[in-house]
Parts: C-alpha cells; structure tokens; sequence
C-alpha cells in the first residue's frame, strides 16, 4: 500500500502559471483512513476524508469554502500512478453535488 502521510498534492492545469494559484491538499494516512486539507486560488478553505484501498486507490468525500462564500461538496475516487520521478499522479474521478452538481476526471500530481 501506498502511505499518503505529508504528501501534498496539486490539480495539473494547462499552464505553469495556473498551477501556481491551484490549492494544494496535504495528505495524512493511517490504517486505511485518509484525510487532508487544502487552500489556495479561489479555496478559502476545504477538507477531505475517506479510505485507502491495498493498491492505493483513495475514495473521499469533500468539501471547500470558495472566496465567493459558496460552499461546495462532492465526492471522488484517485487511482495513483508513480511518475518515472517518484512521484505520484492521482486519476481522479469525481462528482460535485448540489446547485452546481457535475462529474468529471481531472489529474493531481504530488508537490515536492
């Protein structure tokens, strides 16, 4: 199994400059309980919890606070992948619900 602990973790985006302003989630693992906390670009604050699976797949339910005072929840399910570097980029699955529900798949890499 893969241990999450102190790994920090960021959306890819298109451009270098974007990733800059993309909320950085630091992990934390025990057992199979993961969780995190994030902040950064228009995230005030957000938090995530859930578990890992053996392989190292994690499925979490989330919730964040935008600068805008919205509050927005939802669900995910990251399958890791190890970079030739090392590091780790999550698959991420996910689903927003609420007034602005929606799916869809983004990409998180590991910060160093």
């Amino acid at each position: 199994m893969i241990n999450y602990e102190g790994r920090r973790f960021r959306k890819v985006l298109e451009s270098a400059g974007d990733a800059a302003a993309a909320p950085v989630a630091r992990y934390h693992h025990e057992g199979d309980l993961v969780w995190a906390e994030f902040a950064g670009g228009d995230v005030r604050r957000g938090s995530l919890a859930g578990t890992c699976a053996a392989d190292g797949t994690v499925t979490f339910a989330y919730s964040m606070v935008l600068d805008r005072g919205e509050v927005v929840s939802g669900q995910s399910v990251n399958t890791p992948e190890i970079l030739d570097d090392g590091r780790i980029r999550f698959h991420e699955r996910w689903e927003r619900f609420g007034p602005h529900s929606d799916t869809g798949v983004s990409h998180l890499e590991e910060v160093r």
